[in-house]
């Protein structure tokens, strides 16, 4: 395992994560966040704290390091299709399940579920293609 490209892959999907976070809960569809029930959501002034990017740097790090364990056995032609079936994969064991586990056990609305569902379909192959573009050999 290449600790330099674990590193930089983790730097430029938490990068990426950034700016689309931003752009998507921050801006355009920052709406969600309005359906009621509006308790559940901490009050927020700015964008959220170095702890939140510290952390999610280092979620981001796991993320690449099992990309790296994994890589030669992800079905695909080349490394970007390999990235993009590791999203998708992510997606499907992470994403989906975590939004009906809170959809079910929590009280949120159906929508924002719906957008962290769909949001998650669209982000997490693009980040699985940064990271292969990045590490793969």
């Amino acid at each position: 395992m290449k600790i330099g490209k674990v590193l930089m892959a983790a730097v430029a999907v938490s990068l990426f994560g950034a700016v689309i976070g931003g752009l998507t809960c921050g801006w355009l569809f920052n709406w969600v966040y309005k359906l009621e029930p509006t308790n559940v959501w901490k009050p927020m002034d700015g964008p959220p704290g170095l702890a939140f990017n510290i952390v999610g740097f280092l979620f981001n790090i796991i993320l690449v390091v099992v990309y790296a364990l994994i890589h030669k056995g992800i079905p695909g032609k080349n490394r970007l299709v390999k990235g993009l079936v590791f999203g998708l994969c992510v997606w499907a064991v992470g994403i989906l399940p975590g939004a009906f586990s809170m959809y079910y056990f929590m009280t949120v609305a159906t929508g924002w579920v719906i957008y962290m569902a769909v949001i998650g379909l669209v982000e997490s192959p693009l980040k699985g293609l940064i990271i292969a573009a990045i590490y793969s050999e």
